[in-house]
């Protein structure tokens, strides 16, 4: 077996913002904002206190570019929501088991709701901004389902307030994954969740046929 290409300077130069920030994620994740320092980011990606501030001027800046760093596949759900397809029942379900997927089930993201949680008060711009780019374009589009339902009878009139409570077990379940983590058995099976989630959803949301 060949032994594997050394990457030139500039490779080098070029992956290691990306080094940074996620060396950055687990002494975030470890220590939170206060608890961290810069030097030990740099221990674990190899290079000197020195290098991180070049790519980074300073620790609350770094924070900020790790979370929007570790909020790109958001983007990906996102888009994925806009290709599905069949009923507002199907879709919603499909919605639904997208966004499980990538926040209870997702290590990372749950990692980033502790931080958000946690640190949110010293980055309230980021926050909303978080916000804004992430979680209301996937509460509208429930919305938009709702009223997609509603207009066609598939769904029972309501105030579209009730996404939120849509979502609501979600996050619940994720941050029951935060606190039991390493007591699994606290936290529910998938699938079962989902049949009991989906149970009550739609007992709720469905027109009801004599």
């Amino acid at each position: 077996m060949s032994a594997q290409k050394k990457l030139t300077r500039a490779e080098q130069k070029a992956l290691r913002p990306a080094q940074i920030l996620d060396a950055a994620f687990e002494e975030f994740v470890r220590n939170g904002f206060t608890g961290t320092r810069v030097e030990d980011i740099a221990d674990r990606v190899g290079v000197t206190k020195g290098t991180v501030y070049v790519y980074f001027e300073t620790k609350e800046q770094l924070f900020e570019a790790m979370i929007s760093h570790f909020s790109v596949p958001f983007h990906e759900l996102l888009d994925n929501t806009d290709r599905l397809d069949g009923s507002v029942t199907d879709r919603l379900k499909a919605i639904l088991g997208l966004l499980y997927d990538q926040i209870v089930e997702d290590r990372i993201t749950r990692e980033l709701l502790r931080l958000v949680i946690s640190e949110g008060h010293r980055f309230p711009d980021l926050i909303d901004r978080h916000h804004d780019q992430f979680i209301a374009p996937i509460i509208a589009k429930i919305e938009d389902l709702m009223r997609e339902g509603m207009s066609s009878g598939e769904f029972r009139q309501m105030p579209l307030e009730f996404s939120d409570i849509v979502v609501a077990p979600i996050l619940t379940t994720t941050i029951l994954r935060l606190i039991f983590d390493d007591r699994r058995a606290r936290t529910p099976n998938k699938d079962a969740f989902m049949r009991a989630y989906f149970d009550l959803l739609l007992n709720g949301l469905l027109v009801r046929r004599s």
